[in-house]
């Protein structure tokens, strides 16, 4: 029985060495992490550097956080303008823990840090949206109305053709861009200074916030199409017209100047007319002059055989036409 007793008290103290030293006096932290130590509920040091610390076993509880920069990735939201126009917007932040204590005592956890963050930036973020019209968000500068267009309508005019004759279509094709005031980049701005007013309360630093992206709704993509190809139809029918005007230009001039050459060349054709029928005139009177019986006799030849297939009836013979066909003498 004395044998057993020191071995039963050895056994005690290595048990009760082997539980200490299995939950430990001490904790590990690495880089990048900080502690917090809680004793009875009660915050009793808050360490920060890596390596080995020492804890009260069996009292004290230790919650390790990281002192690195988390990122938070909202959910894309349906948010309205101010013109009430819905638009999917995007967001994305970066934080950390400023004030461990603070952040220890309101928020208790990273995942309910993340769901803290949810209702503070999605907040701000649909207020500054429904704040502005929708050209703010989708634009971030006047840029697009600084372009110059001019190379775009000097392309469209063909060989020959200055940028001046399509005038009606570059003034009616310019679009007109409303200018923008505050734009994406400063909305993004507005939205991280009004969320840092409230996330030091839970002793979160946010370090920024942007707008990583935004789309049209479906009902506003629509909208936004059918916009596009009202204007292209426009620019179209600008096209058209203006084709229809070169069309009846060209086709006045070409009337004009068709005018112009028949005009042209109907007095030619009578000036050489009258040349030949003036040299016609010539010979004849020439060869009237050599022997005017025979010319005589063969102009009533080529007179007969022109007009008697045309004769239905004749009355009389006796007039001086008919003078070759029943003259002896002339025959």
């Amino acid at each position: 029985m004395k044998m057993k007793k020191p071995l039963i008290i050895t056994a005690l103290i290595v048990g009760v060495v082997a539980l200490v030293i299995l939950i430990g006096p001490y904790y590990i932290l690495t880089e990048g992490e900080q502690a917090v130590i809680v004793e009875f509920g009660k915050i009793v040091r808050i360490d920060t550097e890596a390596g080995l610390h020492l804890k009260t076993p069996f009292v004290a509880s230790v919650s390790v956080y990281p002192k690195k920069i988390q990122s938070w990735d909202g959910s894309a939201q349906r948010l309205p303008t101010s013109e009430n126009q819905f638009i999917w917007v995007d967001t994305t932040a970066r934080w950390r823990i400023a004030d461990l204590k603070k952040f220890f005592e309101s928020v208790g956890s990273i995942g309910q840090a993340h769901s803290r963050l949810d209702d503070v930036i999605d907040s701000e973020v649909r207020k500054i949206i429904a704040r502005n019209p929708l050209r703010e968000a989708v634009r971030n500068s006047n840029v697009i109305s600084e372009i110059e267009r001019a190379n775009v309508v000097t392309g469209l005019a063909g060989e020959g053709e200055s940028a001046e004759s399509l005038s009606s279509i570059s003034t009616f094709a310019e679009i007109k861009f409303e200018p923008v005031s505050v734009g994406r980049d400063k909305q993004s701005v507005q939205m991280l200074e009004e969320a840092r007013r409230i996330t030091p309360d839970y002793g979160i630093e946010l370090i920024d916030l942007i707008i990583r992206q935004i789309k049209y709704s479906d009902d506003l993509t629509q909208s936004v199409y059918d916009r596009m190809i009202k204007e292209r139809n426009q620019i179209a029918q600008a096209f058209r017209s203006d084709g229809e005007g070169e069309r009846q230009k060209w086709l006045g001039q070409m009337e004009r100047e068709l005018q112009q050459i028949q005009s042209e060349a109907a007095r030619k054709a009578k000036e050489i007319m009258a040349k030949a029928d003036a040299e016609a005139l010539q010979i004849r009177n020439s060869a009237y002059n050599r022997d005017p019986a025979f010319a005589d006799y063969w102009m009533a030849m080529q007179e007969y055989r022109a007009l008697l297939p045309k004769f239905r009836k004749t009355l009389t013979t006796d007039a001086d036409f008919f003078k070759y066909l029943y003259n002896r003498r002339a025959r």
